[in-house]
């Protein structure tokens, strides 16, 4: 009785807690118009759902984290939804509600099978599906392979795959999710509706982020909100994921998300930061745009991320000039600083100013020390930016009496023509007309324009060579861009205006078309020497594959 009385039975257990879900999977859309971005192909799937032209198979591309695997299980919500009542059919909006739409929802769905290709890449998996899809569906009204990341089927699993992707039952429909569509086969494209998902902008990044903290209960600054849009880069998976670090951030911190511990997580520049590092730059001073770099550096921004926000400045200090609407997300003091550059800064300057940052840049990326790399990079673009342009050159030599790319013009033995200084990432400096189509290749070579000289090497037949102007042959397959491209890059070498043509005749052999024949005629030579004669008469499937003229000539 008193083992009974003092029987209290089982302690209360203490409610089990809900593991945490990351934004990315709780944010997930569940409905097409959840769907940011991507409002063309809706509308295309709508109208053809609603007309009843459904493909058998869709293509999803697009760059990570835009919705490509989401995609494929709204469109299978949408093809098996039964509506509230259990009545209704194929719909672009499905109610989310009935059986179908909440086991699609959950995965748990049998007629909708989920593969990653990237762990079932063999024939054996395909021949799984193939197999299977010859039965119809079990509670839904179609069967739905969703196969991400299709580009790592192998290529026997494609061939396989084959017939049953372009003849498969009714009742069966593919859906391919891949970020490399250019890994897929031609023959798969050709068998699938394809979609392109687009990156998502940062504008629609950041609303979609504003909701979200929204329903978090989480105060966000907006200008933290547009920073994690932008380091998104177009991927709304991305963007969750930074502001779900951002969130634990300001839990730790208080005060909610902050747009200067963002920048301090993903180690950016502060925008301030870099308008006064553009600013020193620009002035040309050169101590100053070091300290502030280093300044930079000592608050963890990584070198790289200095130049890439130089480089964004100065485009749009260049969308500023050309009267392109203002980004919303700018300042009013960013907005003026943009102004003003833009008005002191010419076109060429802009330009060069990029090419000297992007070289910068791209060293950068790839030094062994990325601090003194950026700093050299800032200096050139200093001490670059002061040298003249080419035009400019041009006409400052015209004032001295200086003649600039005459042949045979007299120049005074008082006043020698030192070579011109050119700035790193703009054009060499001017030179005197060539004496020769050869002089012209030569010249392109050490103008680094390579591409040019090797075509011009291949089909280059000169029917007349007048400087400044040269008649090239076109009786022979010819580039129809090189005379305007010619045109181009030698009144940028020379300050002159060249007349590039070409005429339906015959011209001189190319100078790979010389070598050959100059080859041709050597081996010619080496055939008649008497040794090699009696050799080819002896064993005559033997072939001569090197010789040496000037050894042949010596003896």
């Amino acid at each position: 009785m008193a083992d009974s009385f003092l029987d209290l039975g089982e302690p209360p257990q203490p409610a089990k807690a809900e593991a945490y879900r990351v934004l990315a999977r709780k944010y997930r859309p569940q409905n097409f118009s959840e769907l940011i971005g991507q409002d063309a192909m809706v509308t295309t799937l709508g109208n053809a759902i609603k007309r009843g032209r459904l493909a058998h198979a869709f293509l999803l591309t697009g760059v990570r984290g835009v919705g490509k695997t989401s995609t494929a299980r709204l469109i299978a919500k949408a093809l098996n939804c039964i509506g509230v009542d259990g009545e209704g059919g194929p719909t672009i909006d499905p109610c989310g509600v009935c059986e179908p739409c909440r086991a699609i929802a959950e995965g748990r769905h049998i007629d909708v099978i989920e593969m990653d290709a990237a762990s079932h890449t063999g024939v054996d998996d395909v021949r799984e599906i193939i197999d299977a899809s010859r039965y119809s569906a079990v509670s839904a009204r179609f069967k739905i392979y969703i196969i991400d990341e299709v580009h790592m089927l192998s290529k026997n699993a494609f061939n396989a795959l084959l017939k049953t992707l372009e003849e498969p039952p009714p009742h069966v429909k593919f859906l391919f999710a891949t970020t490399e569509v250019n890994k897929v086969p031609v023959t798969v494209l050709s068998r699938c509706q394809r979609f392109d998902l687009r990156r998502i902008t940062s504008e629609k990044l950041a609303a979609h982020f504003a909701h979200v903290v929204h329903a978090e209960g989480v105060e966000a600054e907006p200008e933290a909100l547009a920073l994690i849009a932008r380091a998104a880069e177009g991927s709304a998976r991305d963007g969750l994921s930074i502001l779900d670090q951002a969130i634990a951030h300001a839990g730790m911190e208080g005060g909610g998300v902050r747009a200067d511990a963002v920048r301090d997580m993903l180690g950016l520049s502060d925008r301030g930061a870099v308008r006064a590092l553009l600013g020193l730059v620009l002035a040309g001073d050169g101590r100053g745009a070091l300290a502030a770099l280093r300044r930079q550096y000592d608050l963890g921004v990584d070198p790289l991320g200095v130049l890439r926000a130089l480089l964004e400045s100065v485009h749009a200090v260049m969308l500023t000039k050309l009267g392109t609407e203002a980004d919303s997300t700018q300042s009013a003091e960013e907005r003026a600083a943009l102004e003003e550059w833009a008005a002191s800064l010419s076109y060429a300057a802009l330009h060069r100013l990029w090419q000297l940052l992007l070289k910068g840049h791209e060293e950068v990326a790839r030094a062994a020390l990325p601090i003194e790399a950026c700093e050299m990079a800032l200096l050139r673009v200093i001490h670059a930016a002061s040298l003249p342009d080419p035009g400019e050159l041009a006409r400052r030599l015209a004032e001295q009496g200086i003649a600039v790319g005459q042949p045979g013009a007299p120049t005074s033995p008082s006043q020698p023509v030192a070579p011109a200084p050119s700035a790193i990432g703009s054009d060499p400096a001017l030179q005197a007309l060539p004496t020769s189509f050869e002089a012209v290749l030569g010249m392109l070579d050490t103008a680094r324009e390579m591409s040019l000289a090797e075509k011009l090497r291949l089909t280059g037949r000169v029917v007349r060579f007048e400087p400044p102007e040269i008649v090239l042959s076109s009786a022979k397959p010819f580039p129809a861009d090189i005379p305007r491209e010619l045109a181009d890059v030698l009144r940028r070498l020379t300050g002159q205006n060249w007349r590039i043509t070409t005429e339906d005749v015959v011209g001189t052999p190319s100078m790979r078309e010389a070598q050959a024949l100059a080859r041709e005629s050597e081996l010619d030579a080496v055939r008649e020497a008497p040794i090699v004669k009696a050799v080819l008469e002896a064993f005559p499937a033997s072939e001569i594959v090197e010789w040496n003229m000037q050894q042949r000539s010596a003896t």
